[in-house]
């Protein structure tokens, strides 16, 4: 197996069999979320579609895969979702095929999609390598692999002697604690891999995962050991380390 960074994304290829882009955390609609609360942003989907489109034409991909979230209000879709959805999707079918593992965001997406498209929501596996958006328990026959999810938004700040010298969406390696995740025995050792968010109004300090409530990964990943990359794939040092740098 072999993955690829694409920084513009940010996105990830993993390569077996096959080439599968994967892309995580659209959120398309989230600007109507921060109208309601008094925040005017234009869409910026248009920017994100063609980051997508790029994404698509670099990757040379057999199957492009959205993490979950492709929407974003909940539990409700937005004006601006029906608006927008149809012809995005119908754009990325026309360049390659499409699956979705569902996340907490979207209700109603099954409306969006076609057939064969919708992926069960505690994840599935795809040319050897198991897929969810991470708000859930996954399938406990993940175990003894690898696991690839989203939903966490993670985000890395590091700093020199000046101060902040990079603040920006990273990836998170991490080894489970398959009986806390409730994974098959007897399978050996499970990794994930968390993928940052695509859409860049949303982002999640990762010190302050192992703290947060955003699922039972948080939980049960030993997330002081876990290895953080950069979005073109450059690795870091681990989360302690990265803890322990900092003024």
């Amino acid at each position: 197996m072999h993955l690829e960074f694409l920084s513009q994304g940010p996105a990830l290829v993993v390569e077996d069999t096959m080439r599968v882009l994967v892309i995580a955390d659209l959120h398309i609609g989230i600007e109507s979320e921060f109208e309601r609360k008094g925040v005017h942003i234009p869409s910026q989907t248009r920017g994100r579609f063609q980051r997508v489109i790029a994404c698509i034409e670099e990757a040379k991909a057999d199957l492009l895969l959205l993490l979950g979230d492709v929407k974003h209000n909940v539990p409700l879709t937005s004006r601006q979702e029906y608006r927008e959805m149809p012809a995005i999707l119908d754009a990325f079918r026309a360049k390659i095929p499409l699956k979705v593992t569902p996340g907490n965001h979207d209700g109603g997406l099954d409306r969006f999609l076609r057939e064969g498209e919708l992926l069960p929501m505690r994840g599935a596996p795809i040319d050897g390598v198991w897929y969810a958006h991470g708000h859930t328990y996954p399938d406990p026959a993940c175990a003894g692999g690898l696991l690839v999810v989203g939903h966490h938004h993670p985000m890395v700040s590091l700093y020199d002697e000046v101060g902040c010298a990079l603040h920006d969406r990273a990836y998170l390696l991490g080894d489970v604690d398959g009986e806390c995740l409730k994974l098959e025995k007897g399978r050996g050792d499970t990794r994930v891999l968390f993928v940052p968010s695509f859409n860049e109004l949303s982002g999640f300090d990762l010190l302050r995962l192992k703290d947060s409530n955003l699922g039972p990964l948080t939980k049960c990943v030993n997330l002081n050991d876990a290895e953080v990359y950069l979005t073109d794939g450059t690795f870091v040092g681990t989360v302690e380390a990265i803890e322990n740098s900092r003024p």
